[in-house]
């Protein structure tokens, strides 16, 4: 596959001058990116345990704080946990405080957040159950208006509404949103939840999220669309668990879900550095392995999948965001799933995204002015720190900006 970044570059004209208006000629500006623009995500749930001081004993601050800081030399986009059941699990007592405790300490440091999820079958509250379905609606858009309120400024990116496809049809246990996807069917209840949340939040970017990346849910997109459902990006999983899925089938998936001209939000990668999981398995949670180990030939496959995804990933236009559900070994599943080992120790996959991360896609350097004191500034799209004369200024650098200048004065 040919690599084709174009759609990833931004240019500036800066025009530096002397605070008298005197341009600045032939002066050296160090162009230094901070941020990319594209979301480059892993799983940092902990970020709430370790913020709202649940997290006590000092060992495991310390691995946290370990973890973190190979985690954002790398990240920019982090998930954080709004299961119902977990974040109420008893009614009128949500987790607000603990979670705004996480996603303040993330957003000061600088990273995009998104709320997952607010409407899903699994993990949902058992104290619904008592309630008819009318009433289960009615809470439920409730729980949507409330949390977008409460977290708006903090998360303005959530998923709204998770795994519709088997939702009206999931068996494995009752739960209340199950059944009220039976009643209303699966259009009518994404646009339910989705008004609610527009309406609460109208600037937040919206997500419609599945596992199921057949026709099914491009059958179901379609149909929320037509039907007026505000749905800003595309949410796709990749849990991987069996194997990875390889270049056909990913630029299939792609194919698939291009036609609506949205985003594209790889939500949850998973490649795992351990034994495959056997094909038999239909349902994931069914696997059980206590003793799911990390191998180095394994490694070294897992840092190939990971670098062949990306780079497919990074070139197609409309995909937005890359986020490993994993960030360390042990997580869901157990699954040694992660880009750091259990002992918080990288593996080949981290070091194979930073290369890809923080060097191949990464602008670092230095542009020179011309007689009337202006140069281009070209780069990956992102946040940028430039400096001249000792001097530091801030740059956003976005596609399509050469039109005007942005006057430096130092």
């Amino acid at each position: 596959m040919a690599e084709n970044y174009s759609h990833r570059m931004g240019q500036k004209k800066i025009r530096v001058q002397a605070k008298d208006g005197t341009a600045l000629a032939f002066k050296p500006v160090k162009v230094q990116m901070q941020r990319h623009e594209f979301l480059f995500g892993a799983g940092m749930f902990d970020a709430v345990a370790y913020a709202s001081g649940e997290m006590k004993e000092p060992a495991h601050r310390e691995a946290f704080e370990q973890s973190f800081e190979k985690w954002q030399a790398l990240m920019n986009n982090a998930t954080l946990p709004f299961y119902w059941g977990g974040f109420e699990p008893e009614e009128g007592k949500p987790r607000t405080a603990q979670v705004m405790a996480g996603a303040k300490f993330l957003k000061e440091r600088g990273v995009t957040l998104k709320g997952h999820p607010l409407c899903w079958h699994t993990g949902c509250a058992d104290w619904l159950m008592k309630y008819s379905n009318a009433e289960i609606i009615r809470k439920q858009v409730e729980r949507i208006k409330r949390d977008v309120l409460d977290f708006a400024g903090a998360i303005d990116m959530w998923d709204v509404i998770n795994e519709v496809v088997i939702m009206p049809v999931f068996d494995k246990y009752d739960n209340a949103v199950t059944r009220i996807c039976k009643e209303l069917g699966r259009v009518k209840t994404v646009k339910t939840m989705f008004d609610a949340a527009r309406e609460t939040n109208p600037d937040a970017k919206l997500l419609i999220n599945d596992f199921n990346l057949s026709q099914s849910y491009q059958i179901l997109i379609d149909g929320c669309l037509n039907s007026g459902v505000p749905i800003d990006e595309i949410g796709l999983q990749t849990h991987m668990h069996q194997g990875y899925m390889g270049i056909d089938r990913l630029e299939e998936v792609l194919a698939r879900y291009e036609v609506f001209g949205l985003p594209l939000h790889f939500t949850e990668i998973t490649l795992t550095s351990g034994i495959i999981m056997p094909p038999e398995i239909v349902d994931l949670n069914d696997y059980k392995n206590d003793d799911w180990q990390t191998t180095p030939e394994f490694e070294d496959r897992q840092a190939r999948e990971f670098t062949e995804m990306y780079e497919i990933l990074f070139a197609h236009p409309l995909v937005c965001t890359a986020y490993s559900w994993s960030f360390t070994d042990g997580g869901w599943l157990n699954a040694p799933a992660g880009l750091l080992r259990k002992d918080g120790s990288a593996k080949p996959a981290y070091d194979a995204l930073y290369e890809l991360i923080r060097g191949k896609w990464w602008t670092d350097t230095e542009v020179v002015t011309d007689e009337n004191g202006e140069a281009i500034v070209e780069g990956f799209c992102g946040d940028y720190k430039l400096t001249c004369l000792d001097t530091e200024f801030d740059l956003a650098l976005r596609k399509g900006q050469l039109d005007g200048v942005k006057t430096i004065i130092v």
